[in-house]
């Protein structure tokens, strides 16, 4: 090996060691938060895509971790910016950890997907641009991804909460 492929190993390394330790503390945070509400919850831990991600997923069915959703996600994503702080608090770092809970994430990662895939249809059909409605920064990221993956570009346009994507003819 070259001392710069050694290098890029151990900064690799490096960073899954971080993101495993920002898993660990976000865990933890939650773990307590559970704890505090009386609910029950298993956490799962993993590194996706160069950020940590931690799941709370339940045997007994989800009812009770969907007060931990909410409405749209709202809770979960209060969760999930409490938890980045919490990590932050701990690592003096800024952390891009996602949450997911009793898989509702995942399950809007698969319908936004489907939407983006569909608009990128549509506009290679008609050869115009499309204007989805608003969204949050991940249904956003989810949209470009699908967007991209069928081989057009999209942008974000407009200022929070009402920034939406615009699916652009290639």
């Amino acid at each position: 090996m070259t001392e710069g492929t050694t290098s890029a190993a151990a900064e690799g390394a490096d960073t899954l060691t971080r993101l495993e330790q920002e898993g660990e503390i976000a865990a933890d945070y939650l773990e307590g938060l559970l704890d505090i509400a009386d609910l029950d919850g298993d956490i799962d831990m993993d590194v996706e895509a160069d950020r940590a991600s931690v799941s709370i997923i339940s045997d007994a069915g989800s009812r009770d971790l969907q007060k931990l959703v909410g409405r749209d996600g709202e809770v979960l994503e209060a969760l999930q910016e409490l938890t980045r702080l919490a990590v932050h608090r701990e690592t003096g770092d800024r952390s891009r950890l996602m949450l997911d809970i009793a898989g509702y994430r995942a399950k809007k990662r698969a319908e936004l997907s489907e939407l983006g895939a569909k608009a990128a249809a549509e506009v290679k059909s008609s050869g115009e641009p499309v204007k989805l409605k608003p969204m949050t920064p991940f249904e956003r990221k989810v949209v470009h991804d699908a967007v991209k993956a069928a081989g057009l570009r999209s942008e974000s346009e407009g200022e929070e909460p009402q920034r939406f994507v615009v699916v652009l003819p290639a």
